[in-house]
């Protein structure tokens, strides 16, 4: 016991140390430059208050409840260098995606509510978990398109997503207003650090063919299809005292952890928050930005009974051996990263709308994405049929079954009706933020970017550490030439709205449009 005692008094020592190291850092770094970074943070509960439909699978989820809670996170930056200031707000938020009516709301509300900021320089994104409210009332990347009267084909016993959107909205938008009106001088450092969380889910067969989550004890199982990336990328704030005020942390791998539950949840982030609040305060802030990990999951594949085994020997579940290790990672860095404090970094921001061309589909393509949308349109109405003349009460989670073949059938259709326009509407617009933060870039996208993309970024950026954010948009995958000729379920026309040449575009321009602010 003397031993253990020894060792809590040492790790004292050092906790006090590292904060009176952290603190005189920020003083030096005052002393030497002007000073010129404000800073500012807040964050809003969006978690609905009534049952809502759960985004995330191909049927309807009717929610049962909440796990934990789900929220924005927001970060205001101003750098006062020169005549005018720049401004860049940056908000994390525990949803699939980033859905067009759900940035027209926040901006609309800031426009009103926050005229001293312009709406374009705030940066929205999501951490893609499988247990938020669905947000997406109308097809993507088509404004003239209607909104969907019912989601899933059939009237369900919930909150209107128009109305969680308004909802959600509205409180993202006080979140960056309280994150604004809250700037004071700060300072910022960063490092990079390793988590396994996440794993490419894509499994390839001899032949040339790829599944997602496809049985990895099949025979002609070869090969995992692509790369991993465990980076952990880190951005810490401070205050004027040294005190650690918040974390910018950047991983390749979506919050899907508990992705088939019927509760509302933040998934691994929640159990995240929790342990790094545990370990350097309760009033920290945790931004979590999802990197391009189109073909990541935390899922296991390999060695799956292993790990569940050590998850019971640690007595903890995934989420909570997740939320340990990027504690661990943070832990371990952040006395390194404090011996470079700034006050003063550079901050530049960009924002663009960027044409992309869409996939091109052909007739075949078409042809059997037609087929398959009568057959699930056909299911559709047996089930419809069956339901109306069953006077019984639905209970349980009855409405699975039909709610999956309206979905499918909307998916394929989705192609048929990409076919007929494309030659005449053959691009999309994306917004793409591009910013500068001393020895940072920060880069987003609206997609589910293949892994293979982001590696081409951050290894061509001149950035000393290059945070790519994901899912700052609508979404649809983004895939490799290699994946779709492997044919898994993120690869097919149904699940993108543009292909590899796009992503080589996409690349191409983040990377000097970084590069440029260097």
């Amino acid at each position: 016991m003397a031993l253990n005692r020894n060792v809590v008094k040492l790790g004292l020592v050092i906790s006090v140390l590292a904060f009176a190291i952290s603190g005189a850092s920020v003083a030096a770094a005052r002393a030497d430059g002007e000073g010129t970074l404000r800073l500012g943070w807040a964050s809003a509960d969006i978690t609905p208050d009534a049952s809502v439909l759960i985004a995330g699978q191909l049927h309807a989820r009717v929610s049962e409840g909440v796990r934990d809670p789900i929220t924005a996170t927001a970060l205001a930056l101003e750098s006062v260098r020169g005549d005018r200031p720049v401004h860049f707000v940056m908000v994390s938020c525990d949803l699939i995606t980033i859905s067009e009516d759900i940035l027209a709301t926040v901006r609309e509300h800031l426009r009103r509510d926050l005229p001293d900021l312009d709406p374009s320089s705030v940066m929205l994104f999501a951490t893609h978990t499988h247990s938020a409210p669905l947000t997406s009332l109308r097809r993507r990347y088509r404004p003239e398109a209607e909104a969907d009267e019912l989601p899933y084909g059939i009237e369900l016993d919930v909150m209107d997503p128009a109305d969680y959107v308004s909802f959600a909205g509205e409180r993202i938008a006080r979140a960056v207003k309280e994150a604004w009106n809250r700037r004071a001088p700060g300072a910022i450092a960063f490092g990079l650090g390793h988590a396994v969380v996440g794993r490419n889910r894509l499994v390839a067969y001899r032949g040339g063919r790829s599944r997602m989550y496809g049985a990895v004890n099949n025979r002609n199982f070869s090969h995992i299809e692509g790369y991993e990336d465990h980076a952990l990328h880190v951005l810490a704030t401070y205050d004027t005292e040294g005190q650690l005020t918040g974390m910018i942390l950047n991983l390749a791998c979506p919050s899907q952890v508990s992705e088939r539950e019927y509760r509302v949840s933040a998934d691994f982030w929640h159990e995240t928050r929790q342990e790094l609040r545990r370990r350097f305060g309760d009033e920290l802030f945790v931004l979590a930005q999802h990197g391009p990990a189109g073909d990541q999951s935390p899922r296991i594949l390999v060695d799956r009974r292993a790990e569940e085994r050590m998850f019971r020997l640690a007595g903890i579940n995934q989420r909570q051996a997740i939320a340990v290790r990027i504690a661990d990672a943070v832990e371990a860095i952040r006395p390194l990263i404090e011996k470079e404090i700034e006050t003063d970094p550079v901050l530049t921001h960009r924002v663009e709308t960027l044409e992309l061309p869409r996939r091109t589909l052909s007739e075949r393509d078409a042809e059997r994405a037609a087929s398959a949308a009568d057959r699930y349109h056909q299911t559709y109405e047996r089930l419809k049929r069956e339901l109306e003349e069953d006077d019984a009460e639905r209970t349980g989670r009855w409405y699975h079954d039909i709610s999956r073949a309206y979905r499918r059938k909307r998916w394929n259709r989705g192609v048929v009706e990409r076919y007929a326009i494309q030659e005449e509407h053959p691009h999309i617009e994306v917004e793409i933020h591009v910013a500068r933060l001393g020895g940072v870039a920060f880069a987003s996208s609206p997609f589910e970017l293949y892994l293979d993309f982001g590696v081409q970024i951050r290894g061509r950026s001149r950035a000393v550490q290059t945070f790519l954010v994901q899912l700052a948009g609508p979404g649809s995958y983004l895939p490799t030439e290699r994946s779709v000729r492997g044919g898994a379920y993120g690869a097919v026309p149904a699940s993108t709205e543009v292909g590899p040449d796009s992503g080589r575009i996409l690349v191409d321009w983040t990377v000097d449009a970084i590069n440029g602010m260097w």
